[in-house]
């Protein structure tokens, strides 16, 4: 059996689940809250140093070297995959509706036919009744919805709206420069940021919802600025470079494999015939 060429063909599956997921955080470098998804790839040292004290067999061993070579055999994997919740840079829009937050770990939270859900994304806008959404038409949840049972509304009075750095929203009386308190942006931080789920539309899925914290005083609401994607563009295109060039590497021992070597045996098996 020619493990060299099975090898070789897990490894280029490998390449090829990193290079669709390279592909994906260059085509969301753009995406407003976007967050950068990496893959950890397993192989024989990181199995050995993960794993020294815990082998099955003695080490200077026959049985321990019999152990080793059969790992040295297996293919690099996928062996685990993380979303980088760092902040991305702030880029101000002027937009009134526009909301970032600079802080790691919050979230806005917004109301889709499928649940509660969490995002980044502070690029809002107001529908044709007033209630303030996301892009994809979602309400946009305030801090008393648990009471209320409804999102941000605005009437169409409200002439100046004007948030502080807690989320807490301001509108002008008609026909005066005084501004009232109303509702508040509800802002959220999930007790494990790793029990995230990616949901699609840039939103984040959290199963168990009583585990969100309610952060009343934030200080990290920014109005009139959107936070960009975390996604390192130069680093995305290096690793892309990298990740083909371990493709055409994984091509040419699977050739060398089947054709090379085979031929060199079949040639040598029919002279010795």
């Amino acid at each position: 059996m020619q493990t060299g060429y099975y090898s070789s063909a897990a490894g280029m599956v490998t390449q090829f689940n990193r290079l669709d997921t390279i592909a994906n955080n260059l085509a969301n470098v753009n995406t407003a809250g976007y967050k950068e998804e990496t893959l950890v790839v397993g192989d024989f040292m990181r199995v050995l140093k993960e794993a020294r004290d815990e082998l099955p067999n003695a080490n200077q061993t026959k049985e321990g070297a019999a152990f080793l070579n059969r790992t040295l055999t297996k293919a690099p994997q996928v062996v685990d995959s993380f979303t980088d919740f760092s902040v991305g840079d702030l880029a101000k829009t002027s937009n009134t509706l526009d909301f970032a937050l600079s802080k790691d770990d919050l979230f806005f939270a917004v109301r889709t036919p499928q649940g509660i859900r969490l995002t980044r994304d502070g690029s809002f806008s107001l529908n044709p009744e007033g209630k303030l959404i996301n892009k994809q038409g979602y309400e946009v949840l305030g801090e008393d919805y648990q009471t209320s049972n409804e999102g941000i509304r605005f009437a169409q009075d409200d002439a100046v709206i004007k948030a502080d750095k807690n989320g807490q929203i301001y509108t002008s009386v008609p026909g005066s420069l005084n501004m009232v308190a109303g509702q508040k942006l509800l802002v959220v931080q999930p007790d494990s940021i790793k029990e995230l789920k990616k949901d699609g539309d840039n939103l984040y899925k959290l199963d168990n919802l009583e585990s969100l914290d309610v952060i009343n005083n934030s200080g990290a609401v920014a109005q009139g600025f959107v936070e960009k994607s975390n996604v390192n563009a130069v680093k995305m295109m290096t690793g892309l470079i990298e990740t083909n060039r371990l493709i055409g590497m994984y091509q040419k021992a699977m050739d060398t494999q089947m054709n090379d070597m085979n031929k060199d045996a079949i040639e040598k098996i029919a002279k010795r015939a």
